[in-house]
């Protein structure tokens, strides 16, 4: 799996996990993807892919690095694609 397929699997697991926000956006804390058994099968290198969504401004969260315990309360926020944000506008 490449670093886009990668990153497009995170946004389905993100949208599996999270909860819908009114503004079509899906936020999920890091220690529920982190200790989800699916998610820990799919990515090898979660932190990595999360690092690689937030660089293409896929998702957004605090930091730069997310280490398991530490950072399991940090909220991860799917950004909503612009034909969702625009249909969560228009309601």
């Amino acid at each position: 799996m490449n670093v886009e397929e990668e990153v497009q699997r995170l946004s389905q697991e993100i949208k599996r996990l999270g909860k819908v926000q009114a503004d079509g956006s899906y936020k999920v804390t890091f220690g529920t993807l982190f200790n989800d058994d699916e998610c820990a099968n799919i990515f090898e290198a979660l932190v990595g892919t999360l690092r690689a969504a937030k660089k293409r401004k896929v998702l957004t969260y605090e930091g730069e690095l997310l280490l398991q315990g530490v950072h399991d309360n940090v909220e991860i926020t799917l950004n909503p694609a612009p034909a969702e944000a625009a249909a969560a506008a228009a309601n």
